[in-house]
């Protein structure tokens, strides 16, 4: 495929992917095939000779669509919206012809560079401290991760790795087995299961907090746990605080929560995977009320703010706490800029080293909305009623006005 083809199929499939958005209702959403349809329809081995893209085409209508399940569609109500644009597509395509690999700042400046920035657009609009903004004097700095289960993960080795060298700090003949053996974290036993998820990969012990008769972790339940692992010789080091919790759509009481986890040294970490988006309305911002006490914050624009997955947004309060916990420097991804302070290598912030160049599509979705436009659309539109505080099962009348 050349320039002059690519110009013409590129067309042609803008087009196939308006028609499909915009006819998506007359498709079944969910479909209705056994496990392993697909294998019989396409040949055992990949072909000998370059075959044509209307033959390809042709074959997306026989072979995928009918194994699709529309997450777009109107009438798909399971787990969660996965918001999308037109302005966020656009902004993958460019992405992709792009290609970088932004490991790190000289990986590609503008893909760092933008992502910092736009982290910051967005932390704005969301009204967090000044600590959590990278512009600032602050230490702290925000991220793209891929999901929110990324997130959880990053924050509780973060806080693991910070733990153990607090202890080593007072107790140096305390072998560092020893501690990792008494570190425990928490969280509410309405948590998501990737908290869980993240302890497990993280090898340490996790406790789920029992909750109050609305579902909500309060201060008083988690002190008592901490007092009692406390004198068994235990080291509390994590706490995952949600707003809007999957089963129940409960709001852990940050307030009550936050200053605990200040003086006992536990890192609190809060997640706000879909109702987080809400919070650029300013009626609805008092819910994240309690955000300055938090060591880091996450939640995902891929699912309510137009950014289409996968874009999940993450802050820490002391960027050195989540640096320290990963940074490791070969050779060969050293960089002469690197050591003037002025750089960042998103790199040490996360799992993968190598990361696409996804702030592009907030870029675009935050200019051609604007503001505004994204407070209209939160305002308006539909939401999974099970995903929202102050619902009840079975009905489709609620509002985050309840919580407020």
């Amino acid at each position: 495929m050349d320039a002059a083809e690519f110009r013409r199929r590129g067309r042609e499939m803008v087009d196939y992917v308006a028609d499909y958005l915009e006819n998506i209702e007359q498709r079944p959403v969910y479909p209705d095939l056994e496990p392993g349809y697909l294998r019989p329809l396409i040949p055992a081995e990949a072909p000998l000779e370059p075959e044509t893209f209307e033959d390809i085409m042709r074959d997306v209508e026989r072979v995928i669509m009918p194994g699709v399940t529309h997450w777009q569609s109107p009438y798909f109500y399971a787990y969660f919206p996965a918001a999308s644009s037109f302005p966020a597509m656009l902004a993958d395509m460019l992405s992709g012809a792009i290609g970088c690999i932004g490991f790190s700042w000289a990986a590609s400046p503008a893909c760092t560079e933008l992502e910092t920035v736009m982290m910051d657009w967005l932390g704005r609009m969301l009204q967090l401290p000044e600590c959590f903004i990278a512009e600032t004097h602050g230490h702290g700095g925000g991220v793209i991760q891929g999901t929110a289960s990324e997130a959880t993960l990053m924050a509780l080795l973060a806080a693991r790795c910070k733990a153990i060298r607090r202890v080593q700090a007072s107790s140096p003949e305390t072998p560092e087995a020893e501690i990792f053996s008494k570190l425990v974290a928490y969280t509410s036993e309405q948590a998501h299961s990737s908290v869980e998820r993240a302890a497990l990969i993280g090898g340490v012990m996790m406790r789920k907090v029992p909750t109050d008769n609305s579902y909500a972790v309060r201060g008083d339940m988690l002190k008592k746990m901490l007092e009692e692992d406390k004198s068994a010789g235990l080291i509390p080091f994590y706490f995952c605080a949600t707003l809007g919790t999957t089963p129940s759509c409960a709001f852990d009481r940050l307030t009550e929560l936050g200053p605990i986890c200040n003086e006992e040294n536990v890192w609190m970490h809060v997640d706000a995977a879909y109702a987080g988006s809400a919070f650029i309305c300013p009626e609805f911002r008092p819910l994240l009320n309690g955000i300055e006490f938090a060591n880091s914050f996450n939640f995902n624009p891929h699912k309510w703010l137009l950014v289409n997955f996968d874009c999940s947004a993450m802050w820490v309060k002391n960027r050195a706490d989540i640096i320290g916990a990963f940074k490791v420097e070969p050779l060969y991804l050293k960089h002469e800029n690197q050591e003037s302070g002025l750089v960042t290598d998103y790199r040490h912030w996360q799992i993968p080293l190598g990361r696409r160049f996804r702030s592009l599509k907030m870029w675009f979705v935050f200019r051609m909305y604007g503001l505004n436009g994204l407070q209209s659309h939160i305002r308006k539109e539909p939401t999974r009623q099970w995903f929202l505080p102050g619902c009840v099962p079975g009905t489709s009348t609620w509002s985050f006005n309840q919580m407020i």
